[in-house]
């Protein structure tokens, strides 16, 4: 009789050729999952918040105020990275060279999203195409405020004023470019009366000048001056809000004033590098708005004149286009450079 067992171990052999294929192949459609909609137990360590602004400002208190919540939601550090320069555009850069895997985010404003690339030539980054978009946090106006001993009482006054004295009107900002200097070059175009443009290295000395009288006005983040504007040192003529601002129900709108079409919001917003895994994407940003919600971060935000948006990425890319489009136009018209 001939003896089978050299064909029973070849059979036993191949049973588990074919079984360990079977487990390849599993490990490989696991793999390919796990690339396709990322890892699901993001994260398992610290995360870099980029804000792309020296710390102090408006852009880097809201990056602050979340980092806590964060924290406690998704159970890692959320540590806030300040990377300034080239308003913004230094640290918007670091955001699009680091790897999209939910380890990096940006907390940056209007400029970095909608307005440098009108401004600065060879620009390393393209915020439509190099970002996945998460929310627009959250969105405040600007207050147009004047130093008390300047001669106008009233939007419509200081209109009157700047058409007789064309040009010779001081307006301070925080830099080429940025939220006020814009807002202004609006006001401007929309008004018909041409006013001065006084370009600082950042706010703090631009409201510093401001209240000491050697400059005339300036359009400001409205947190930025509401304790000057409350305490007397500085007088508020107009926001640039649809309606009347919560903390100033006194001052009325830009359209109230007169002068129509001058709405104008400063904002702030997050977002990765592009490509960011979509189970990622969507627990991070469903941890910003649910903090941005929590009842006691609005009052936080709310008694600082800022208005919670915390939208969706799909209307953050809408709101981006808008913007964009928008500053486009404004600075073009205005021939605004970055001098």
């Amino acid at each position: 009789m001939k003896d089978s067992r050299p064909s029973m171990r070849v059979a036993g052999l191949l049973r588990r050729c074919a079984m360990i294929a079977v487990g390849v192949a599993a490990s490989a459609a696991v793999g390919t999952a796990v690339a396709a909609t990322g890892t699901t137990n993001w994260p398992t360590k610290a995360v870099s918040v980029v804000v792309p602004f020296p710390a102090g400002g408006s852009t880097d208190t809201i990056a602050r105020m979340l980092a806590q919540p964060l924290n406690e939601k998704l159970g890692q550090p959320f540590v806030v990275d300040n990377r300034p320069g080239a308003t913004g555009a230094i640290g918007a850069t670091f955001v699009k060279r680091a790897p999209a895997d939910g380890y990096t985010m940006m907390v940056a404003s209007i400029g970095v999203y909608a307005v440098n690339p009108f401004l600065q030539k060879n620009l390393a980054y393209d915020p439509a195409k190099d970002f996945d978009l998460l929310t627009v946090a959250v969105r405040a106006p600007n207050v147009l405020v004047a130093n008390p001993n300047f001669p106008v009482k009233s939007l419509a006054e200081l209109v009157a004023y700047m058409k007789k004295n064309p040009g010779k009107v001081t307006f301070a900002n925080s830099g080429a470019g940025s939220s006020d200097h814009l807002t202004a070059a609006l006001f401007w175009q929309k008004s018909g009366a041409q006013g001065l443009h006084v370009p600082y290295k950042g706010g703090a000395p631009a409201i510093s000048d401001l209240l000491a009288g050697q400059v005339d006005v300036s359009f400001q983040n409205v947190n930025a001056v509401l304790q000057h504007i409350r305490s007397g040192k500085l007088k508020a003529l107009a926001v640039t809000s649809e309606k009347r601002s919560a903390v100033l129900p006194d001052v009325p709108t830009m359209a109230e004033g007169g002068v129509k079409d001058v709405e104008v919001y400063s904002w702030q917003a997050a977002a990765a590098p592009k490509g960011l895994p979509a189970d990622v994407k969507t627990r991070l940003h469903g941890a910003i708005v649910s903090a941005l919600k929590d009842e006691g971060m609005q009052k936080k935000l709310s008694e600082q004149g800022f208005e919670v948006v915390a939208n969706t990425p799909e209307q953050f890319v809408q709101f981006e286009q808008q913007e964009l489009k928008r500053w486009k136009e404004v600075i073009e018209k205005g021939g605004i450079t970055m001098e």
